[in-house]
This record gives C-alpha cells, structure tokens and sequence, in this order.
C-alpha cells in the first residue's frame, strides 16, 4: 500500500525484508483474486461453518428453545424462532437494505407447518355453509300434466277417485257389511227386498257374495236365502258362481239345504267351487258324514278339490275315535296328490292327528314338506315335531330340532316350553331342564301342572331333596296340588335317607 508504507530510506534492513515479503503475498492474493483484494466479503456462516447436527431423540419437540444450563454457550436451533431471527439479520448484514419484518403470527405459523398443524384462533370451528341458490331448471316440474285417460289406464287395478259411485260402492266391504246389518234389521215377515231395490243400482256381479256370507254369520239363512232369489231375478247380477256357492255354504252350515237325492249327477254338473263350498258348509255345521259322502263322489268323477278341504275333514274326523279308518284313507289320498297345497294352520292340525294315530312317520314327512317348500316356520311347527319324537320315546332325536328352534331365534309360547321342558326331564338333563324353567317365568309365563311335577319328578331322581321342598311350595302357592304319586315317591326318598 503505496499510502501506509514508510519511505525506504527510513527502514531498517530487518523492515525491508519484512516489507518485500507483505508485497509478494499481496501480488499472490491479487493474483489469484483479481485486481482487487476486498472485491466480496465472506458470509460469518461460511467462514466458521457449523457442524453437521444429530437427528433429535423421537417425540422431542424441535421449535422449542434448547438451552445448554452445563456451559454458557447456547446452541441455535436452525428450526427455533430465534435462530430464523438470527439467520434473517446475517441476511440483511450480507444483502443490504431489505427490510423484511415478520410478525408473531406469520413465524408461529411458519413453525407450526414443521408441528403438521396449523393452530386455529378460537371462534366457531364448525362453520356452516350457506345453501346453494336455487336453480331455475330445479324448480320446475318434470313434465307435463298427465292427461285423463293416463289417470284411467294407470288407476284400472284399483277405483279411481273420479269413477262414479257405483264404481266405487259395489265392491266396497264396508257398504256390503252394512247391507247385510240393514237387511238384518228388518222383521221376519219382510223380504230383502225391501233393501235391495233400493241399492239395486249400485250392485255388480259378486257384490252380494259377502253380504250372503255376512247374513251367515249373523245366523240368519232365510235372509240369505231371500237376498240369492231376488239376485236370480237381476239378469246384470246372475248367474254368479260366487253367489251361488256362499248361498249354498250359508244353507249347509245351518241345516237349510236340501241334499240333491243324486249325488253323482251334482257333483259332475255343479262347479269345483259350489262342491267345496258345500263341503265346507257341511264341516261346519257338523254333517261330516253328508261331507264324506260328498267328497268320496267327487273323486270318483275325477274332481279334484282343495287340499285345504282335506286337511279340514281330516281335522273333524280326527277329534272322532271311531272315525279313524275315514281319516287313514284320507290321508292316504292327500300323499297321492302332487299338488299338494296346505297352509301352516292345515299342516299343523294334519300332524297332531297323525299323532294321535301314532303315524309318527307321516308327522316328519309333512315337517320336511313343509319346510322344503320354502316357507317360513314357526314355533308350532317345531312344537309339534318335537312333541312326536317324545311321544314315541326317541328323545335324541328331538334334541336337532330343539337346537334348530333356538337357532331360528322363534319366540317359545307356553306349550313349546312345556315340551321342551318335559323332553330334557325324560332324559334327565337336569341344567337345561332348570334353565329352560327360569326361561319361561323371565318371559312371563306360569307354569302349569305338568312342567312342575316334571320338575319334581327330576329333582326326586337325582336326589335333591332341597330343591323338590322349594318347587313343592312354590307349586302349592301357585294353586296346585300335588298327587299322590309325587307325595308317596317323596316320602320313599325321605325314609331312604334315614
């Protein structure tokens, strides 16, 4: 530096050479620098560059001051707030006037980006949406007004509220109902005609089916009787079929009908539907032999009736003993039909005769039947199956079906629990035999006779003494008392223990 040096003439040798080395090292520096030495200032941070740090321990929160209590020197995070502040400022030193300020919020959203969430000022956090506006299109309809002839086609199956009032009376069950109580009013020296004129204008072909059948239950045949004479004379009502055979059913079912003295020649001109409706009205009203007659005609002229016809007579015949031979051979007909259609209800009764006829095999083909049909069953059913096996002494094989009754998850009444019950005491099952008893007091049942003295007769065999005490009182509370085999087997226990 031509400006700071002495003059030579006043330096010592020692300084001289001092000088000529300071000169050969600045030439070097601006040589491989450029012309000037002081052209860039080197940042602080690449100067004395800090070392590489360790990754932080897991779960330790890196936007927090670390403080170093051990010595005085204090590490800067390069993620901590302050050291963003400290690196800012270094910056500003390097890069001039750039006046950057960051607030509070902005750096602790910054430091929060690093956290995964981005903390919310309080207020209301769950902000509701506004609706969106309606659209025009949307608020339209979707087409045109239907026209009237669309209203009739669509409305054929049911009565349309514009149809007149005869359209919509004469198959109406409440107008028909209330014809019959009308007619029923009259006194016995005026006919139903009386009544009927006045509505003849709003009756079709099937209307007065269920007021005949309505005057039937409310014991009045002649009535009926005269309702069928003056519909014979209507020729927009008759022929019917339908008024015809609940005329018929009514008649037969009150002793009213006089038995056509040539069977076979009535049952080969008159409908499928008026023979069932007069076997039907012979069941009811206790004429089973006019019944068996009846239906033993009709297959000899190869006229098929309902199985539901069969199961009927089967029933009334059964309650008969010594009427077992007329249901054999009518069970026999109905496991020869392949059309078999019987209701649960039909099912269910032909199954109890068949065990009181002990044709325990017959029981478990129509359960198979019945539930390869593919219909649901019920607690009855199951009942009655499970009451045949304990009928014919095969416990063991009862206990599927009570396994598949609980499975199907059926509601037990009262006699599902007293088969049940009676079922696990013949084989001596002690736990499910109680636990089915406290069962059926929790679904609110009192048990009867039976269930207590299969209970007793249970505890009595195992020798539980205790237990036949209690169930003894409590069946004595309940009203009951006990026979004598109960007491007599008591006491033989009691004297065995002593």
């Amino acid at each position: 530096m031509p400006g700071l040096l002495p003059p030579p003439c006043e330096l010592s040798s020692g300084h001289s050479l001092k000088l000529n080395s300071l000169s050969c090292s600045l030439r070097i520096f601006a040589a491989n620098h450029g012309t000037r030495v002081h052209s860039k200032r080197i940042p602080k941070n690449l100067r004395f560059p800090r070392r590489d740090k360790l990754p932080p321990a897991f779960g330790t929160d890196l936007f927090l001051k670390k403080t170093n209590t051990d010595t005085e020197q204090t590490q800067v995070d390069p993620f901590d707030e302050e050291g963003l502040d400290l690196e800012i400022e270094e910056e500003e030193e390097v890069g001039g006037d750039n006046d950057v300020v960051w607030d509070q919020d902005e750096i602790q959203a910054i430091s929060s980006l690093f956290k995964g969430r981005i903390p919310q000022k309080p207020g209301k956090l769950g902000r509701e949406r506004a609706l969106p506006l309606p659209l025009p299109y949307k608020l339209r309809p979707l087409g045109l007004p239907t026209p009237k002839k669309h209203v009739k086609l669509g409305l054929a199956i049911g009565v349309s509220p514009r149809a007149s009032v005869s359209e919509r009376v004469y198959r109406d069950p409440r107008f028909l109902i209330g014809l019959a109580r009308e007619i029923g009013k009259l006194p016995p020296e005026e006919n139903a005609s009386k009544v009927l004129n006045k509505w003849s204008r709003f009756l079709r072909k099937g209307s007065l089916s269920l007021t005949i059948r309505e005057l039937g239950h409310m014991c009045l045949p002649d009535k009926a009787l005269q309702t069928f004479s003056w519909a014979q004379k209507q020729p927009n009502l008759f022929p019917d079929d339908q008024i015809l055979a609940s005329t018929v059913e009514v008649l037969a079912r009150n002793h009213g009908l006089k038995v056509p003295i040539n069977l076979e020649k009535f049952a080969c001109l008159a409908s499928r539907g008026v023979i069932e409706a007069m076997v039907k009205g012979f069941i009811k009203g206790g004429s089973l032999n006019l019944a068996w007659n009846l239906v033993r005609v009709a297959k000899d002229h190869n006229r098929l009736l309902d199985s539901s016809i069969y199961a009927k007579l089967i029933l009334e015949l059964g309650k008969k003993p010594d009427r077992d031979t007329l249901v054999l051979a009518l069970l026999e007909e109905l496991g020869e039909r392949e059309d078999l259609n019987l209701s649960q209800q039909d099912c269910t009764a032909i199954m109890k005769i068949c065990i009181r006829l002990r044709k325990f095999e017959l029981v478990g083909s129509l359960f198979s039947w019945f539930k390869q049909s593919g219909r649901e069953l019920s607690v009855v059913l199951y009942t009655t199956l499970i009451h045949s096996c304990y009928v014919e002494n095969k416990y063991r094989e009862a206990l599927p079906v009570v396994w598949e009754m609980e499975a199907s998850n059926c509601l037990l009444d009262l006699p599902a629990y007293r088969v049940v019950i009676k079922l696990f005491a013949a084989l001596n099952d002690l736990p499910r035999a109680v636990r089915y008893f406290s069962k059926l007091k929790e679904a609110g049942f009192s048990p009867t006779y039976d269930i207590y003295r299969a209970i007793i007769g249970i505890y009595l065999i195992l020798g539980r003494l205790a237990k036949v005490r209690a169930v003894c009182k409590e069946a004595e509370m309940a009203g009951f008392k006990l026979d004598k085999q109960i007491l007599s087997q008591l006491l033989l226990v009691e004297s065995e223990r002593r």
